[in-house]
Formats: structure tokens, C-alpha cells, sequence
């Protein structure tokens, strides 16, 4: 028997909306022949409180009881199960154009809950998929959906790489080990295109999987602002807003991230465009310290921080955070430039971040218009019954 988590008396109203997890507050308590059924990423059934059954999926420790991976008591989740939501992923992402695309071999594949796999995100390069698992769940059936993987794309695929020692629960005690669950590469660095461009993706040892395809459709953007600017990218990672900046025609561009090994990233990326005379400095330097005295040099910055609010908890500090980095960008940006600013945090709502940028202008004194409202792309999708897969909030701001 499947272990079952009976919910307490009205509980189960969200579920009933769809919504995809169960809160440990929820809980009335659990059914289970033997108590190690009920181990952290078994696979369980949600039911009311008469019994009635709801939804199935991963159980976990922690404010997040269960993810829920199917509303249909008919489904069981097997190896065909791995496949069709696997197969429906890809499907989707050929709508959109990026499968077998002539400029673009890099884009997500799965994208959490809003590809109806909660825990789970999985990154294309060209011909090796990348796989981080953020569940104890996702972890442990992670050879099944390797084999998903295989069975739908076939001989495209030529590596399965999984990069979850740093996603997963710390108190999992999985003591997980990056590696290739099936393929292998005898290269750290691979030369990956978006919209014909190219960088160098480390998926071994980068951050994430390796690039922020997030912002793709945002790198674009600043491409057709460039022309003539002059152009500061903070926290460039490995400098995607640099190469395309210089793309559209930037009359200079400065990457600055604390790392001295993204800095030298950009470098790369920025020669491998461009070669070695492109207008482009950069500087391994605390962005927010470096934005303290910029003058009014530039009149184009990209603000693109990691997430400075991962839990609620932090998320007033985090706030302010963004507020100073912002008041100091607006301040002293140049008079008709433009600042294209993000936050990442899945705790920090649209409606947060604009009045958080708002505050930032009120102190910088400077008359401001938003140009656009900016969001991930469609292959980081949403599940409309869980608006919190909403994490990518951008504004485009003229400052005069």
C-alpha cells in the first residue's frame, strides 16, 4: 500500500484548486504499514479526511509536506508515466521554436511545477541535458527520468549530467555526488548559441546548470538599447548582457561581478564574439560597492543580482537591499539613460519589487518612466494554479 497523508478537515480546498503542494500544517496524519514506507521522497497519497483520494506525489520534510506530481488516482507513476511528462516538456518547447533551432541549442526543458514536475529542472546544451533535482523525490528517481530522457530524444542526446549536490536538502543526508548518469564529455567548457551568439558553459563546475537561460529574451532587449551607450553589467556572471550589449552596437561595456572567475568568463565570452578588440573592461569587484561612485559615466546599467530573498524570513533586509542598489544606480546614471533591473527572488512579488524600485527613485530624485515589465521566458513556465512560479521580475526604466 501506498503510504497516505490524510489531510485535516478543510484542508484540501487548494489542492481542490490544483495547486500543487501540501503544507505540513495541513497534515492530520499519516498512514503507513511500516514507518520506513514513509522515508523522505517516498511516493505517497494524499487524501481527505473521510479518505477521499486527491493527488500523488513526493513526500518531504519541512514546511512543504508533498509535491504533487499527479491529481488523477488512475495515474501511476512508472517508467511510461516518467516518459509522457518528459515527452510533453519537449513538445512544448518545440512550440516554441527551441528544439532543433538554426541559432539557438540551449533552452530549459522542465521548469519545476510549471511542467507539472515539482523538485526537478532540467537545462538542454546542445546535445547533453543537465539535471538538478531540488526534492529528495526528484533525487532518488532520478535514473528513471535519465531514462525518460533517453527514450525520448533518442540519439540527439549524447550526455545526462546531473548537478544536484548543491539543490537538494541539506538535512537529506544524501551526500549526493555531481556526475554523469549516463555519457560522458572529456571537456569542462562547451561552446553553446542563443539567437546565434556564442558562450561557454562549464555546467561541471558554473553556477546553476552552467548559464542563466532566464534572461535570454532579456539579453535581446538590451541589444536593441545599446547603440552608442555606454554600458555597466553588474553581477555579469559570465557577461550574457556584455556580449549582446556590444552586439547592438555599445560604444563601450564594463562587467563587474565579485568573482574573479566570472570576470574572466565575460573576457572569454566577450574574445569568442568578438575577438580581442571589442571596447570591454571588466572588473572582479563587489557591484555594490562599485556602483557607490560611478559618476555619470554610463548611460546604460543592468542590475541582475542573485536572489537576495530566498525565504520570507530575510525578505524585509532583502528589500532594502535591492532599494540601496538601485537608488545608487538612479542617481547617478546619466540623464536620458536607461537601467534595466531584476530580482530573482521567488519570495519578492511583482507588485514588491516596483514599489521597492519606486522607493529607490524617490531617494535618487530623478523622474522616471517604466519602459517595460519584464518576466522569464516561456520555456520557464508558469503553472497557472501556482502564480509563485513567477520568480523573474524586471523593469526597463528611462531616467531623465
Amino acid at each position: 500500500m501506498i503510504p497516505q497523508i490524510h489531510l485535516r478537515r478543510g484542508k484540501e480546498e487548494s489542492l481542490l484548486r490544483r495547486h500543487p503542494w501540501v503544507f505540513s500544517g495541513a497534515v492530520d496524519y499519516i498512514a503507513a504499514e511500516e514507518e520506513s514506507e514513509i522515508a523522505e521522497g517516498a511516493l505517497v497519497e494524499v487524501r481527505t479526511h473521510a479518505g477521499d483520494f486527491i493527488a500523488r506525489g513526493h513526500y518531504q520534510i519541512g514546511s512543504i509536506a508533498v509535491r504533487v506530481l499527479t491529481f488523477d488516482e488512475a495515474e501511476t507513476i512508472d517508467a511510461a508515466w516518467w516518459e509522457h511528462r518528459i515527452g510533453v516538456a519537449l513538445h512544448v518547447r518545440r512550440t516554441l521554436g527551441l528544439v532543433e533551432s538554426p541559432e539557438t541549442d540551449c533552452y530549459r526543458l522542465v521548469h519545476g511545477e510549471g511542467d507539472g514536475l515539482p523538485g526537478l529542472v532540467i537545462d538542454i546544451y546542445d546535445r547533453t541535458a543537465v539535471v538538478q533535482c531540488h526534492s529528495v523525490g526528484m533525487y532518488r528517481a532520478r535514473l528513471d527520468i535519465a531514462a525518460a530522457l533517453r527514450a525520448v530524444f533518442g540519439d540527439r542526446l549524447a550526455a545526462i549530467y546531473d548537478k544536484s549536490s548543491q539543490t537538494l536538502p541539506h538535512k537529506a543526508g544524501l551526500n549526493a555526488v555531481d556526475g554523469y548518469l549516463w555519457g560522458a564529455s572529456d571537456r569542462k567548457a562547451h561552446v553553446v548559441h542563443e539567437h546565434g551568439r556564442q558562450f561557454l558553459v562549464n555546467w561541471e563546475e558554473g553556477q546553476k546548470t552552467g548559464f542563466f537561460l532566464d534572461q535570454r529574451e532579456n539579453r535581446e532587449l538590451v541589444m536593441r538599447y545599446a547603440a552608442g551607450r555606454t554600458v555597466l553589467n553588474t553581477f555579469c556572471y559570465t557577461g550574457g548582457f556584455s556580449v549582446y550589449a556590444l552586439a547592438g552596437g555599445a560604444r563601450e561595456v564594463c562587467s563587474v561581478d565579485s568573482s574573479e572567475r566570472a570576470v574572466h568568463l565575460a573576457d572569454e565570452n566577450v574574445r569568442l564574439n568578438f575577438g580581442d578588440d571589442a571596447p570591454h573592461t571588466a572588473a572582479a569587484a563587489d557591484a555594490v560597492e562599485y556602483l557607490k561612485n560611478i559618476g555619470d559615466r554610463y548611460d546604460l546599467i543592468i542590475l541582475d543580482p542573485p536572489a537576495f530573498a530566498k525565504h520570507h524570513k530575510v525578505l524585509g533586509n532583502a528589500m532594502q537591499g535591492y532599494k540601496r542598489l538601485n537608488a545608487r544606480a538612479l542617481a547617478q546614471i546619466k540623464s536620458g539613460g536607461i537601467l534595466f533591473t531584476f530580482s530573482c527572488s521567488q519570495a519578492v512579488s511583482k507588485e514588491l519589487f516596483r514599489t521597492t524600485v519606486f522607493s529607490a527613485a524617490a531617494i535618487a530624485g530623478r523622474k522616471v518612466r517604466i519602459l517595460h515589465q519584464l518576466t522569464q521566458p516561456a520555456d520557464h513556465p508558469i503553472d497557472i494554479y501556482h502564480p509563485e512560479g513567477e520568480y523573474l521580475k524586471g523593469l526597463v526604466l528611462y531616467v531623465e
